[in-house]
């Protein structure tokens, strides 16, 4: 009997052994891509769905990037039951030299009852006044010069945004994660 409860012990202890000894084995690092500036009209279609028209005058700057954003373009913002918003958008860019690039994203949007506040007020909210703000660019093209971004998948976070019966924008920061 003392034969099995050994055996047994040991068994149990070398399946415990992954689930206790487990440590991360990767880690993220992000490399800023481009600033993207979006002037946007808002329609409310219901309390649950607001779509966000992409305006012209939007425009893409980064060290290897450089151009503006071309209608159509919009963004699907959905508020949960937490009233957390989700983000779906759709963009495409017109590079510098004349290349046609595709940007989708979806995101998470948190606003406080001060930022929505501020908002109101007409003031600029920063990164730094709104608890969370974060989506994922993807990118499609057929340039040979951009073909790069259709391998790498970026995050954006929102460093601007503002909202007025006169003006309203979005600006985030862009990083492709590796």
């Amino acid at each position: 009997m003392k034969i099995f409860s050994t055996a047994l012990t040991l068994l149990l202890s070398l399946f415990a052994l992954p689930l206790t000894s487990h440590a991360q084995s990767t880690q993220i690092s992000t490399e800023y891509l481009m600033t993207i500036y979006l002037p946007t009209e808002r329609k409310a279609i219901d309390p649950t769905l607001t779509i966000v028209n992409i305006l012209p005058g939007g425009w893409v700057k980064g060290p290897g990037i450089n151009g503006k954003v071309i209608a159509p373009g919009g963004d699907w913002l959905r508020t949960m039951p937490s009233g957390a918003l989700r983000q779906e958008a759709r963009l495409t860019i017109e590079t510098e030299d004349g290349a046609f690039i595709y940007m989708s994203y979806v995101g998470v949007v948190v606003l406080s009852k001060e930022a929505v506040e501020a908002m109101g007020r007409g003031e600029v909210l920063n990164d730094k006044r709104v608890p969370y703000f974060i989506n994922t660019p993807l990118f499609q093209t057929s340039a040979e010069k951009y073909s790069w971004m259709n391998k790498v998948q970026a995050i954006g976070k929102m460093v601007e945004l503002k909202r007025t019966s006169t003006e309203a924008y979005v600006k985030y920061d862009v990083f492709i994660a590796r």
